[in-house]
């Protein structure tokens, strides 16, 4: 533990740098598996563009239609077990009923 509280605790080792183009000493060797026939490894560019109004009102109306079919699963859960639980509480009211008999 640290003597002083407020420093942060030091590396316990240095971490490994691997200069570019020699991160896999054996490129014959069966691993890392091949991607494909004859495909190396290499960087791809992501292009992420605006998103313009239609993009927004199309996305807008996903996650409508995704928020009301969530909000029929649940009222038809709802459904379901209410009267599960008001059968559940009639039983109970009668068993009450029954054993102070």
């Amino acid at each position: 533990m640290a003597n002083n509280r407020d420093q942060p605790e030091r590396p316990r080792h240095e971490p490994e740098i691997i200069p570019p183009g020699n991160d896999w000493p054996d490129r014959d060797a069966s691993w890392p598996p091949p991607y494909g026939h004859g495909q190396r490894r290499s960087s791809h560019r992501i292009y992420v563009g605006r998103i313009g109004p239609l993009g927004f009102a199309l996305l807008m109306l996903i996650v409508a239609l995704f928020g009301g079919i969530f909000l029929l699963v649940l009222i038809g859960a709802a459904l379901i077990w209410l009267p599960l639980l008001l059968l559940f509480a009639v039983i109970g009211a009668i068993a009450g009923l029954i054993r102070r008999l």
